[in-house]
C-alpha cells in the first residue's frame, strides 16, 4: 500500500467519526475508555471529547506536572489533551496536532466550551510536526503512531520537539508476531490499526534510533483480551481496535484471520526521554 493511500484512508475514517457518520466502537465510549485504563475522574474532565478512540491511557504512570508544555500527537477531539491540561494547570500549556479538519474543528469547539486559553489545536502530520524544536516537556500519543507509514520520522520528530531531558509516553498497537498477509494487505485493517502495527522489537529499535533513551514498557495488554472486551459480539463482526471496527468481510475465512490477528496484537505503553 502506498503511504499516501494509507494517509487518505485514515483521514477519511476519522473525519467521519468526528462528524458522527461512523461509529468509533460498538461499545459506549465511556465503557471503552474505562476498559483501556481511564478513571471516572479523567472521563469527567474529558467530557464530550471522549469519542471512544484509543487503545490505552498514555497519561497513566506519567509525571506531568504544573507548568509543563505537553504535546498530543493525533489529538482528535481533545480527549487526552484536556486531561493533560488539567494536570499542567494555568501556568502550563497543551498543544494538540491532528491532520483531520473535522477533528480539529471539534477539538477547538470543545476548548471553547471550557474557556481555556492555554490549549491549542494545530493542523499537521505527526511525521512533520508544526512545533518548534526543543520546546516541549512531555509528548503523549494514543494509538496514532501505528497508523503512520513512516514511524521513524514520527520518533525523530518526537526527539526534535522535546527539550533536553523531556519525556514521552505513548499507547500504541504492536505485533508480537507477524500478521497473515491477507490482513497486512487490507486497507480497512490498516485504518483499524492492525496492518500498520510494527513488531515490538522493531518499534523499540525505531525509538532508540531516533535518539530517545531510557525506554521502558510498563504495560502490555494482549490483543485477545482487548478483543474480548471491545468486541464482545465475537469475531464474526470484526475486531475493534483503536476505536475502529475492522472489517474483514472481503477476506477469505475472516473468523480465522481475525483470531490470528488477535493473537499477534498487543497494546503497549512506551515511555522514554530525550
Amino acid at each position: 500500500m502506498k503511504p499516501e493511500a494509507i494517509t487518505s484512508a485514515v483521514e477519511e475514517h476519522y473525519a467521519a467519526v468526528a462528524r458522527g457518520e461512523a461509529s468509533a466502537c460498538g461499545a459506549p465510549a465511556s465503557d471503552v475508555a474505562r476498559t483501556i485504563g481511564y478513571s471516572d475522574e479523567e472521563l469527567a474532565i474529558a467530557g464530550d471529547a471522549n469519542l471512544g478512540l484509543g487503545c490505552g491511557n498514555p497519561l497513566a504512570l506519567t509525571e506531568i506536572k504544573p507548568g509543563m508544555t505537553v504535546l498530543d500527537l493525533g489529538s482528535g477531539a481533545g480527549f487526552d489533551a484536556f486531561i493533560a491540561l488539567n494536570r499542567v494547570g494555568s501556568d502550563g500549556r497543551v498543544i494538540g496536532v491532528d491532520m483531520t479538519d473535522d477533528m480539529l474543528a471539534l477539538a477547538r469547539a470543545n476548548a471553547g466550551k471550557r474557556g481555556a486559553s492555554n490549549i491549542e489545536f494545530r493542523k499537521g502530520k505527526i511525521e512533520q510536526l508544526p512545533v518548534e524544536s526543543g520546546t516541549v516537556d512531555y509528548v503523549i500519543s494514543n494509538c496514532v503512531i501505528n497508523l503512520s507509514a513512516d514511524k521513524p520520522a514520527v520518533f525523530r520528530e518526537i526527539a526534535r520537539v522535546l527539550k533536553p531531558g523531556g519525556h514521552f509516553a505513548v499507547s500504541d498497537i504492536v505485533l508480537l508476531k507477524p500478521l497473515p498477509e491477507e490482513i497486512v494487505d487490507d486497507i480497512s485493517a490498516f485504518v483499524g490499526c492492525i496492518a500498520g502495527a510494527s513488531l515490538l522489537t522493531d518499534y523499540l529499535s525505531i525509538a532508540a534510533a531516533a535518539g530517545l533513551r531510557d525506554l521502558s514498557v510498563p504495560h502490555i495488554a494482549l490483543g485477545r483480551d482487548m478483543v474480548k472486551l471491545l468486541a464482545p459480539q465475537g469475531f464474526d463482526k470484526g475486531a475493534s481496535c483503536c476505536g475502529s471496527t475492522v472489517s474483514v468481510s472481503s477476506l477469505k475465512q475472516p473468523d480465522d484471520l481475525v483470531e490470528q490477528a488477535a493473537e499477534a496484537l498487543a497494546s503497549i505503553k512506551l515511555h522514554g526521554r530525550k
